[in-house]
C-alpha cells in the first residue's frame, strides 16, 4: 500500500496498544516504525529491473522483520520503560509484520518469505484505496484532538479490516462472474488475474493470458445484468522466446508470473511491460531487455522506459464506469465505444 496508508496503520496499532500510557507521541512512533520496511527503495541494486523486483524483498520478509521486532522493542523499552517490554514487543511486531501482510493484498508482489519462495500477491485491493485509509486517518485524528478517544482508533482499525476482508470476498464474486465468459472465449485454462480498478472495489479488471493472446474484462457491481465486454490484445511469443535466455527476462517472468507484454520498436529495441500494474496505455513499468538487428540479439541495460504521462482526462471516465453511468470502457484507448460498436 502507499506510504500514508502504512503510516496510518502503524499509528493506529500503536495508539490502540499504548495510547493510554504514552499519549499522542506513540502515534508518531507507530507511523515511523511502519515506514521502515519501505526504506529499501533507497537501495540501488544496479539495474531498473533489479530495483523493481527486489523492492518488497528482504525488508518485507517475515524472517527478517520478526527478529528485528525484538531488537527494536528492546531499544524502545530502554527509552520508555512504560508500558513494559512485552507491550513494546507486541506493538513493534504487529506494526512491522502487518506492513508486508497488507502489501500482500495488492498486486505488486511481496516476498513475504524471502529468501525462499516467489512473491505473493492476493491482488484484492488497489495500492491506494481511500475507503481503507480514511477510517485509519479519522481514528488517528480523533485521538490527536482528544487522547481519551481510544475507541475512535479501534473503530478505525475495525472498519479498515472489514473493508480489506470485503475486498477479498468481492474478488471471488468477480472471478466467478468472468470465468464462464473466459471459458466460452477459449481462455478456460489461461492464467487469470482479477484485481480492482484504481481507488475502489466496485469496479474490477480481469486479465487472462495465453501464449498468443491476452484478454481484458472490466466489470463491476453496478453493472446489473449487462453482458461482459472482452477486449483482446495480441501477444508476441516470438519476442518472448528471443529474449528468454536473458537473466533480466527470467527475473521479470518470475516476479510477474508471466504477465508481460513484449514489444519491439522500429530501432529493434525489445521491451517488456508488466501488464498487471496500471491499465493498457498507462502501464508504469516497462524495461529495455535487448536490441535485435539482423536476427542478432544484443542484451540491453535493463533500464526502465519513460513512464507514461498521467491521463487526467480519463479519471471522469473511470468514475463513470465504476458507478455504472458508462456501461463500457475500452481499455486500449480509454474511451467509450460509439453506439453499436465494440472495443
Amino acid at each position: 500500500m502507499d506510504s500514508i496508508t502504512q503510516a496510518a496503520l502503524g499509528a493506529s496499532i500503536a495508539g490502540a496498544l499504548a495510547g493510554k500510557t504514552l499519549g499522542r507521541p506513540v502515534l508518531f512512533t507507530g507511523a515511523l516504525l511502519a515506514t521502515l520496511p519501505d526504506l529499501d527503495v533507497l537501495i540501488d541494486y544496479g539495474t531498473a529491473v533489479a530495483n523493481f523486483t527486489q523492492h518488497r524483498g528482504f525488508s518485507h520478509s517475515l524472517f527478517v522483520l520478526a527478529p528485528l521486532s525484538i531488537l527494536i522493542a528492546g531499544l524502545l523499552w530502554r527509552w520508555k520503560p512504560e508500558p513494559g517490554f512485552h507491550r513494546w514487543l507486541l506493538l513493534t511486531a504487529l506494526i512491522l509484520l502487518t506492513h508486508p501482510l497488507l502489501d500482500t493484498f495488492t498486486t505488486y508482489g511481496t516476498q513475504l518469505f524471502w529468501p525462499v519462495g516467489r512473491p505473493l500477491a492476493i491482488s484484492s485491493i488497489f495500492i491506494i484505496d481511500p475507503l481503507y485509509t480514511l477510517p485509519l486517518l479519522a481514528g488517528c485524528a480523533a485521538f490527536l484532538l482528544r487522547p481519551s478517544a481510544l475507541r475512535a482508533i479501534t473503530t478505525g482499525l475495525f472498519l479498515s479490516t472489514v473493508y480489506l476482508g470485503w475486498s477479498f470476498v468481492a474478488q471471488q464474486i468477480i472471478t466467478e462472474r468472468v470465468q464462464p465468459a473466459l471459458a466460452e472465449a477459449g481462455f478456460a485454462g489461461a492464467e487469470l488475474l482479477v484485481q480492482p480498478m484504481p481507488f475502489n472495489t466496485a469496479l474490477w479488471r480481469a486479465t487472462a493470458i495465453t501464449d498468443q493472446h491476452r484478454v481484458e474484462i472490466v466489470t463491476g457491481f453496478l453493472d446489473g445484468d449487462a453482458p461482459l465486454t472482452l477486449e483482446y490484445f495480441p501477444r508476441q511469443p516470438e519476442l518472448a522466446s528471443a529474449v528468454s535466455h536473458l537473466p533480466e527476462t527470467r527475473r521479470l517472468e518470475w516476479f510477474t508470473r508471466g504477465f508481460l507484454d513484449y514489444t519491439k520498436n522500429s530501432d529493434g529495441e525489445i521491451t517488456a511491460t508488466d501488464v498487471r500494474l496500471g491499465i493498457p496505455g498507462a502501464h508504469p513499468f516497462s524495461f529495455i531487455l535487448a536490441n535485435e538487428q539482423n536476427g542478432a540479439i544484443t542484451p540491453g541495460n535493463g533500464g526502465r522506459t519513460q513512464r507514461p504521462a498521467l491521463n487526467t482526462s480519463a479519471l471522469p471516465l473511470l468514475w463513470g464506469r465504476a458507478t455504472g453511468v458508462i456501461p463500457v470502457l475500452c481499455l486500449a484507448s480509454l474511451t467509450t465505444p460509439a453506439v453499436g460498436q465494440e472495443c
